[in-house]
């Protein structure tokens, strides 16, 4: 199994990005992707959550609003589209995917496989 996240940049404060994150060797459609994020020194958060067939969708309050996540299960690849982004948003961004993932509560506790992120800078 896969996962390669992309898209990652340099934008400035309140411009926007789409990160992708392409799977291979797994059955991409019954499986839950999330999008999480990591700054140096800091716990790892729980962006974003699609659950298979799009029918569960999940996001953290810091993003809500702003992030907007997708999935083309025929190219396997989820997407998260950030607009307005602040420099708060900083931080290499990580996509994973688990099969059991329903996007719930807590959805973000345990995932199977996970990608080598991608970086985003915002800058004020």
């Amino acid at each position: 199994v896969q996962l390669q996240a992309s898209g990652g940049g340099l934008v400035q404060a309140g411009g926007s990005l789409r990160l992708s994150c392409e799977a291979s060797g797994l059955a991409f459609d019954i499986y839950g992707i999330g999008w999480f994020r990591q700054v140096p020194g800091k716990e790892r958060e729980g962006v974003s959550c699609i659950s298979s067939s799009s029918s569960r969708i999940s996001y953290a309050d810091s993003v809500k609003g702003r992030f907007t996540i997708s999935r083309n299960d025929a190219k396997m690849t989820a997407y998260l589209q950030m607009n307005n982004l602040k420099p708060e948003d900083t931080a290499v961004y990580y996509c994973a995917a688990d099969a059991m993932v329903r996007c719930g509560s807590r959805w973000y506790e345990f995932m199977a496989y996970w990608g080598k992120g991608t970086l985003v800078t915002v800058s004020s």
